[in-house]
């Protein structure tokens, strides 16, 4: 039986997918629930940017390696091998190669291969002729030469200079691996992928269902025969489906602290877990506008935001941040006490 369950945040959902499945589960089987925002403009995980398309989706791909969904900060530590079963870095940092899982099917039975590596990623750097539309994180590998292949289950990532971060960048739910032998215009309607789920149904404005792949090439998982995404628009109304039990769990973010404490109240047996996802609030300035060309007004600003009373308002769950990405303290982040010491992000408000 599926536990009724609140999560706060994206991240929190996205783990509960094709790998943390099982902290939802007591048991194999069943339908698990989740009340949304909105629908994906389309289900191509390739081609989409909105958290709305990943979080079904991703379920239905795999990555060559990705994030323990186990742990609650995203490290390169915590990287673990999916489609790739091991991975080397050359001498001088700049050649990526990995070893591939053999035996794993596509959803339609078609084997997959390096080919699908190096399609993939020729297809987002616009280097094969293909009807998919422009890949919105074209620009996280801008460092990219080339992608190669050595046989049917090996491919080497060749950048241009070395960039720690790029296994990282392999790592994310955006980073799936796409068929070489399916088209755009397919994908757009009836995405075939290699994860636990297999994609079943979109209706726009209403729901999308993935399904139990009974194939999946990593034996015992998933847990769940399938995973329903209803779409509604007024959090009032997904508040109140949660907590009439309609729906196992929330969408991503849509507890803050007051409704937090009214769930608990009224659905005692919830259970309300919160913890860091990678969004973060932030002033958004067009330096190229006037007034704000003068860096002298953006100072200003900058100087005049109550960045710790914003952190107050969250009531215990929200950190100071510095940038748009990547979060406030992890491997790329900041300690408080370095944050402190930036202009506008101390304590003095007098100053």
């Amino acid at each position: 039986m599926i536990g009724r369950t609140s999560l706060v945040g994206s991240l929190a959902v996205v783990a509960a997918l094709g790998f943390g499945a099982s902290a939802l589960a007591q048991k194999s089987g069943g339908t698990l629930k989740i009340a949304v925002r909105e629908g994906p403009g389309s289900p191509s995980l390739v081609e989409e940017s909105s958290i709305y398309t990943n979080l079904p989706m991703m379920g239905v791909f795999n990555n060559l390696v990705l994030f323990d969904q186990q742990e609650r900060i995203a490290r390169p530590e915590s990287i673990k091998p999916e489609l790739a079963t091991e991975w080397s870095w050359s001498a001088d940092d700049k050649v990526l190669a990995f070893k591939l899982r053999e035996g794993v099917k596509w959803h339609d039975g078609k084997p997959f291969t390096s080919a699908d590596v190096k399609c993939t990623w020729d297809t987002i750097l616009g280097k094969r002729d293909s009807n998919w539309r422009k890949n919105v994180r074209k620009q996280w590998y801008q460092n990219l030469k080339e992608v190669s292949v050595n046989g049917p289950y090996e491919v080497r990532f060749t950048l241009e200079r070395a960039q720690p971060s790029f296994l990282s960048i392999l790592a994310v739910g955006w980073s799936a691996v796409y068929p070489c032998h399916v088209d755009g215009r397919a994908m757009r309607q009836h995405p075939i992928g290699t994860g636990p789920y297999k994609f079943a149904e979109y209706k726009p404005n209403e729901m999308i269902r993935v399904v139990r792949n009974t194939d999946y090439w990593k034996r015992g998982v998933p847990y769940l025969d399938a995973i329903e995404y209803r779409i509604v628009p007024s959090l009032a109304t997904r508040t109140l489906a949660f907590v009439t039990g309609q729906f196992d769990v929330t969408g991503p973010s849509d507890v803050s602290p007051p409704i937090l404490k009214d769930i608990k109240s009224k659905v005692p047996n919830a259970v309300c877990e919160t913890f860091a996802t990678a969004g973060s609030s932030h002033v958004l300035i067009n330096h190229k506008a006037p007034p704000m060309q003068d860096p002298r007004v953006r100072r200003a600003i900058t100087m005049a935001l109550d960045r710790h009373a914003f952190v107050a308002h969250q009531q215990g769950l929200g950190r100071l941040g510095a940038s748009m990405m990547s979060a406030p303290y992890g491997v790329w982040g900041l300690t408080p006490e370095q944050l402190e010491s930036l202009p506008g992000f101390g304590k003095d408000v007098e100053k």
